[in-house]
């Protein structure tokens, strides 16, 4: 297994070196955070004693090589809006945003992947037709108009949820199910079309011939084999949900990293603008190293092949 992740672990390592180099460059482009924080109608004078406090005034190799050096002590800097460190906003929003993720996530897989193994199951019947149509309905719908019209039909009509904010669990109804609407469509898509695949190999007939009850072919012995592009496609997934949940968060008022991200982009506020995309594309690399080890994990032979 050491061998296995071993290039991986590199490859994530040199992936995060240029995401990082990347934000740096782009908060350099972006503006000066001086002039943002002083205003147009700031003196030179000041300009200048708040540029050369700030290390704004050193060339900017100087700067990256203590951008990365703040990095590996998790120095994040400080938010020029709310002049606090970075990593306490982020900290402090980003438990929000996993349990909404992870509770979009379970309800995916929950709906996905047995109506995935289904219209496999059943290809050519009315289920398959109902399982396909339902994942394209859910494929092709807006998730701020799908969130808008929860929120106006359960919230404001029926009263059944809250239609905002953070608190008990009937808050987290309401975001998880509009945010869940994408990866169960893809989940069943891609579970049937694997299904359909392994159901056709010959040690599914084998087994089939040896008198076993179908449940048990489908279940026991190509469920396990059809689930390799499923991890693949949780991984990819979950790190869009982490880091791409913007939408949601702001349609319900959910306090998480999507909503940091949109005040920090209104007010450009450039260095927390960095903190929370360094932050998604970590979350990224490292659900990408968990999947490669799960490859392993599911199937030795690809483990023992690389």
């Amino acid at each position: 297994m050491t061998k296995f992740l071993g290039p991986r672990l590199g490859g994530a390592l040199v992936t995060l070196w240029i995401v990082l180099t990347v934000v740096f460059l782009l908060g350099a482009v972006i503006g000066d955070p001086v002039n943002m924080l002083l205003g147009e109608s700031a003196m030179p004078e000041q300009v200048a004693a708040l540029r050369e406090s700030m290390g704004f005034n050193r060339p900017l190799y100087q700067q990256y090589g203590s951008y990365l050096a703040d990095l590996v002590t998790g120095d994040l800097g400080e938010s020029i809006r709310y002049h606090r460190p970075n990593l306490d906003l982020v900290m402090e929003r980003l438990p929000h945003t996993v349990r909404l993720a992870g509770a979009a996530m379970l309800l995916a897989l929950a709906v996905g992947v047995p109506l995935g193994i289904l219209a496999a199951w059943k290809e050519g019947s009315a289920w398959d037709r109902a399982a396909v149509s339902i994942s394209v309905f859910f494929q092709s719908m807006p998730v701020f108009w799908l969130g808008l019209m929860l929120v106006l039909i359960v919230s404001v009509n029926l009263g059944w949820a809250p239609a905002g904010g953070v608190g008990s669990f009937s808050h987290l109804i309401l975001p998880a199910v509009t945010l869940a609407t994408h990866p169960t469509a893809y989940i069943v898509r891609v579970m049937r079309g694997s299904m359909c695949d392994v159901l056709e190999e010959e040690y599914i007939t084998s087994a089939r011939a040896r008198g076993l009850r179908e449940s048990v072919v489908v279940l026991g012995h190509a469920v396990r084999n059809a689930s390799l592009p499923l991890v693949t496609l949780i991984g990819l997934q979950a790190g869009v949900l982490l880091s791409g949940a913007v939408t949601t968060e702001f349609v319900f008022a959910w306090p998480g990293i999507g909503t940091l991200a949109v005040d920090a982009i209104s007010n450009r506020d450039v260095t927390l603008v960095q903190a929370v995309v360094l932050t998604g594309a970590i979350a990224f690399i490292v659900i990408n190293v968990v999947v490669d080890a799960l490859y392993g994990a599911i199937d030795p032979r690809i483990r023992e092949s690389r």
